[in-house]
């Protein structure tokens, strides 16, 4: 079963295009990963937004403990206010199935 998660970084203030681009950067690299079938990154209220979809749970353990978010975690280091906040979240599919679920 596929996973959904929803994770959101909070840049410091005057660190926004540097947060940017450390995101942009890292973003091939996460859907070259094994399991990765959405990686997408977005932006509003003053945060950087990923919306996530991974083939299991290990896809999205494997994806955690990976270089490219290791190598995401130096570049970033002192540019956000904080750590991620990841939710992990199951869909309740309704209505159209194509519209319903991620």
């Amino acid at each position: 079963m596929s996973v959904v998660v929803v994770a959101s970084i909070i840049p410091k203030a005057g660190q926004e295009d540097a947060v940017r681009e450390a995101l942009l950067a890292a973003v091939p690299k996460v859907h070259a990963e094994p399991g990765c079938e959405l990686y997408s990154l977005h932006e509003g209220d003053g945060r950087f937004w990923f919306v996530e979809k991974w083939e299991s749970p290990e896809a999205l353990t494997v994806h955690s403990r990976g270089e490219a978010l290791a190598e995401l975690g130096g570049a970033l280091r002192g540019l956000t206010e904080g750590g991620s906040e990841v939710h992990r979240l199951t869909a309740l599919p309704a209505g159209d199935p194509g519209k319903g679920a991620v």
